[in-house]
């Protein structure tokens, strides 16, 4: 009777969707094995990279400021994005393609957006952050207290659950008949709403209209902080003032740059001028390389964070000689 049914309904050209086909990167054997082999040292290292962040500002008291808090924060996202996204993508790479259930692609989808919308909400808080400590330094410690850093990163956090709860249920409801090949790298919302067969109009409006939130306020509020910033840093008479004021932002300036930058380019330029390889090229920029460039960019340029790996470096030797 069940197969009946199906033939009455691939008749109709209905077939109710249970999986999607993701095909990846079609490129050699050879070729496969070596962008394999390159997503999972990206992976390795940027789990190792932000953990090592985490581990550090929990455990050094000189990286207790609120600054190092968010950036711990942000270390946390990075890792929810790229957990979500690269195992699959190994297999799917590996491969030459592979499946995907249709509850496990919107929990992909989920997650993946999530970890992005906080990260938009999270970047505005290091920019109001770098605001104050900068502007306002006499009264940083007074306005970023350990409860309005706490409360601020709930208020990251509850958007980015929420609001990706809310157009994931209405994805959910669309109809997924026919065609399930799905000419990515993971489940994106793009591709996916490409396959609906029931009209998508009301999930593109969700996603516009929150778009304001979402991308707008934020942006609004970093362009905002840093135009006061580099009034007040170039106000500064003595060039080394204005050197180690800025010094203090540079870090985040190129995060948020490379983020938005990605961002921008994959869902906010018109899809019709991308090509399927130029697609996979940015999302895997913004999916697996900027949680892996973050990290190097906060320890690199930061003294702070060397000088904690340093001593946390040392310690270990010298317990590790201890008899």
């Amino acid at each position: 009777m069940n197969y009946e049914n199906q033939r009455i309904s691939e008749a109709n050209n209905l077939t109710e969707v249970t999986e999607f086909f993701l095909l990846g990167f079609q490129v050699s054997h050879s070729l496969r094995i070596l962008l394999f082999s390159l997503f999972l040292v990206v992976y390795c290292g940027t789990i190792c990279g932000n953990l090592l962040i985490i581990t550090l500002v929990s455990t050094s008291k000189t990286l207790h400021t609120p600054m190092y808090f968010f950036i711990s924060q942000l270390s946390i996202s990075d890792i929810l994005v790229i957990t979500d996204i690269v195992p699959n993508m190994l297999h799917v790479q590996m491969n030459n393609g592979g499946t995907i259930t249709f509850t496990g692609c919107l929990i992909q989808l989920y997650f993946l957006g999530s970890s992005e919308i906080f990260e938009c909400y999270l970047l505005t808080v290091m920019s109001f952050d770098r605001y104050v400590a900068i502007c306002n330094p006499l009264r940083y410690t007074s306005i970023m207290t350990n409860t309005c850093c706490v409360i601020l990163t709930i208020i990251c956090w509850l958007p980015g659950f929420s609001i990706t709860l809310f157009y994931t249920i209405t994805i959910a409801k669309l109809n997924f008949c026919g065609l399930n090949i799905i000419d990515h790298l993971f489940c994106d919302l793009v591709p996916l709403l490409e396959l609906a067969c029931s009209e998508t109009f009301s999930v593109h409006l969700q996603i516009y209209v929150l778009g304001i939130p979402i991308v707008i306020i934020p942006t609004t509020i970093i362009v905002v902080s840093y135009t006061y910033i580099i009034i007040t840093v170039l106000s500064i008479p003595s060039i080394t003032g204005r050197h180690k004021a800025f010094s203090t932002c540079s870090s985040h300036l190129i995060v948020v740059s490379i983020f938005y930058w990605t961002i921008f380019s994959l869902y906010i330029i018109p899809q019709k001028s991308q090509t399927f390889s130029r697609s996979k090229i940015l999302s895997l920029l913004y999916t697996m390389f900027t949680p892996l460039i973050n990290p190097l960019i906060y320890s690199l340029r930061n003294k702070d964070i060397r000088k904690s790996v340093q001593e946390t470096l040392h310690k270990s030797f010298t317990c590790g000689n201890c008899p």
